[in-house]
């Protein structure tokens, strides 16, 4: 006897709150089954383009029918918010998906959450794509502490002390940029930070002309300088060389590690956080422990 396939689950109720769902960044099957179950199952819609959302959704067989497709952004948040908190106070499932990528990363959803949070509404993410790690998995640099800048201001004051505070970060960096100002940011970058650190360029990520540069600040600059670029850019640079610790500062690392420390772990220790070689800090640690 021949078998029929069982028929997939229904998706679950959508349970009262806020969503906040994370859309594809480029390629339309990045988004989850999760943020699909979401769309077509919550009480209201909402997305920073409607017609973006829309689109999204035909394409994926879903309708909106009757359900409120309301418009959310920058400009008009003030007056969005309080009918959105009047829906999620009614024991509502509202669904706010970003234009692309994650909500409140560099995203107008940010102050509607803050505003649900603060009112002892529900809140609730259903995370998918973000060009900022997709970036930052793409670049080949350290992810095992990053940074996310978002956009530099726009006026050049503000837009100096603003990378010369990036720039002393002990961190991978991550900023966005238009293709039209990416060449001079990188030109700052380069006078600000260093032209010998590390970077990449990362262009139109998941989508058919995706890009990444993979090279120095200052070749970086020079390599885009006369490219007409288009498309999304996500920037991410690696960090600049430490300055070397001197021996009062190793040896006030050791006498700190040595107080809970045993010997060989204190060592490891000093060593990864002074960017030290590890025989040089086991010699400085054995002069510590001989009897004065």
């Amino acid at each position: 006897m021949t078998q029929v396939p069982a028929s997939p689950p229904a998706p679950a109720a959508i349970a009262p709150g806020l969503h906040l769902i994370a859309t594809p960044i480029g390629a339309a099957r990045d988004i989850t089954l999760r943020a699909l179950d979401l769309l077509a199952g919550c009480d209201v819609l909402v997305a920073e383009d409607t017609r973006s959302l829309r689109h999204l959704m035909e394409l994926h067989g879903l309708r909106p029918g009757g359900r409120p497709l309301l418009s959310y952004h920058d400009h008009n948040g003030a007056r969005m918010r309080p009918r959105l908190l009047a829906a999620l106070a009614e024991g509502k499932s509202v669904v706010y998906a970003a234009e692309a990528g994650t909500p409140m990363v560099a995203d107008p959803g940010y102050d509607l959450a803050r505003e649900a949070i603060a009112a002892g509404l529900p809140v609730h993410s259903a995370p998918g794509p973000s060009a900022m790690l997709a970036a930052l998995t793409l670049s080949g640099l350290p992810s095992d502490r990053f940074c996310f800048l978002g956009f530099a201001p726009a006026s050049a004051g503000a837009r100096r002390r603003f990378l010369q505070e990036a720039a002393a970060i002990p961190a991978t960096l991550i900023l966005y940029e238009s293709p039209k100002r990416v060449s001079r940011l990188l030109g700052e970058l380069c006078e600000i930070a260093g032209g010998e650190r590390p970077a990449a360029l990362c262009r139109e990520l998941t989508k058919k002309h995706e890009e990444v540069i993979r090279m120095p600040l200052a070749e970086l600059e020079q390599d885009i300088r006369d490219r007409n670029l288009r498309g999304e850019i996500v920037l991410v640079i690696g960090r600049g060389r430490q300055a070397v610790a001197g021996p009062e500062a190793l040896d006030q690392a050791l006498e700190v590690a040595l107080r809970d420390m045993r010997l060989k772990e204190a060592v490891a220790h000093v060593a990864q956080m002074l960017d030290l070689p590890r025989r040089q800090v086991y010699q400085a640690a054995l002069e510590k422990e001989k009897p004065q």
